[in-house]
């Protein structure tokens, strides 16, 4: 994913050429956390002996042995795909109760030769589970990737904010917040945002990094930009220094950090 060294279209430079690499890049590693998924209450993946897959642009999905998946709760589908990289993946719907939660699970039982190590491994879809758990912490939004950082930093870099080409927020106290292939965000202390210019919003986002961010819009001379400001209320510990500060991105909406 982003600009890493084996992304797509890496951000950086190296002493030797790409040329011969192929444009779309698979890895493969061991991921030995304990991984467990729900439906319905019932406990349909357990594992501590997954691997993780990290593909160019997508991403990066858990596949576990097929014996960690509860084989009770798997029926046979009829859907099959069909991907360049690894081969042809078959379907198991899981039902659980009256619920059937149809294709949850795929396989690359015979997968290509440039991807062999997926044999007798599965990958439970994401979205298909109720619920998440890495080791006894649940997960939210989707898994995070080992190589994904957050840093938050202080800085007395002056920063300007305007919206409908109004000052909205002056500060001389932002944080700066690092994210991997990600611009650098802003976030202002609520001290430093003009007086009712936000207008609460019912917009809520999950970042499995950062945490759940609440929204605000923007209102200035009549007009109302909507979600255009943001903020972490009980962050994650990575972004903790951020904690009730906001930032602003949006359109109609300038945020000018002065280089010292």
């Amino acid at each position: 994913m982003g600009t890493g060294p084996f992304a797509g279209q890496p951000g950086g430079s190296f002493n030797f050429t790409l040329d011969d690499a192929p444009p779309h890049r698979i890895f493969f590693e061991s991921y030995p956390r304990r991984l467990r998924a729900t439906i319905g209450g019932h406990t349909v993946l357990d594992s501590v002996r997954g691997r993780l897959l990290h593909e160019t642009g997508l991403p990066a999905v858990p596949y576990v042995p097929l014996e960690d998946i509860d084989a009770a709760v798997l029926e046979p589908s009829d859907t099959s795909t069909h991907c360049p990289f690894k081969g042809d993946a078959s379907y198991r719907s899981i039902r659980v109760g009256d619920r059937l939660v149809e294709d949850a699970v795929w396989i690359y039982a015979e997968p290509l030769e440039a991807a062999p190590w997926l044999r007798d491994l599965g990958a439970l879809a994401w979205g298909k589970a109720d619920e998440w758990w890495l080791e006894d912490e649940r997960v939210f939004g989707h898994l995070r990737d080992p190589y994904h950082r957050v840093d938050v930093f202080e800085s007395s870099r002056p920063v300007r904010v305007r919206a409908g080409g109004r000052v909205v927020a002056e500060s001389r106290r932002p944080k700066l917040l690092y994210e991997t292939s990600l611009p650098v965000r802003v976030y202002l202390p609520r001290a430093d945002v003009a007086p009712d210019v936000l207008v609460p919003s019912e917009k809520r986002s999950v970042c499995p990094y950062k945490g759940e961010a609440s929204y605000w819009s923007i209102e200035v001379d009549g007009q109302r930009l909507g979600d255009a400001a943001w903020s972490y209320e009980t962050p994650l510990p990575e972004a903790m220094k951020a904690q009730g500060h906001v930032s602003f991105l949006g359109d109609g909406v300038e945020v000018e950090v002065e280089d010292r």
